[in-house]
């Protein structure tokens, strides 16, 4: 039996970068995604978009809102909706887990990134986060200007 290798041009990642500025991550999980065949293609494509997109319970099940995924040039009338809620795949454990959490204060799940398996099926990496305060983000600012002066530093002395 032969194993795949990986190639990085078939299986785009998508992060959500504003995700990690605005809140901060607390625990995460791998979920999977109920998907149709032209969203499957556009995402293969890299067209997503995962701004203001979140997780909520809906009858002990986790659908995804916001979460844009660009439409499939070549889906003529069988193409889907952008913007439609798509519904999580997680086992039960997970999902009451999570439920848990989300029940205390200012906790919510937020999309981090989309990605493909070594299967080929499309995942999405949820996150459980907490809400930054305004001061948290000018740190997280103040930290990564930090970084990138020492890396200018040490760029000119080699």
């Amino acid at each position: 039996m032969a194993t795949r290798e990986k190639n990085t041009n078939l299986s785009p990642e998508t992060v959500n970068r504003k995700a990690k500025f605005n809140f901060e991550l607390i625990e995460s999980f791998d979920a999977g995604l109920m998907l149709t065949g032209t969203e499957v293609k556009a995402l293969r494509e890299g067209k997503v978009s995962m701004v203001d997109s979140f997780c909520y319970f809906l009858r002990g099940e986790l659908y995804a809102k916001n979460l844009h995924i660009g439409e499939y040039k070549h889906g003529n009338i069988y193409n889907h909706e952008p913007m439609r809620v798509r519904k999580l795949l997680l086992n039960k454990r997970e999902l009451k887990k999570l439920a848990l959490k989300v029940k205390e204060k200012g906790l919510t799940i937020v999309p981090y990134r989309i990605f493909f398996n070594d299967r080929g099926y499309a995942k999405v990496e949820i996150c459980l986060a907490r809400g930054k305060k305004s001061f948290d983000k000018r740190e997280t600012l103040k930290e990564r200007d930090t970084q990138m002066m020492i890396k200018q530093v040490m760029n000119r002395r080699s």
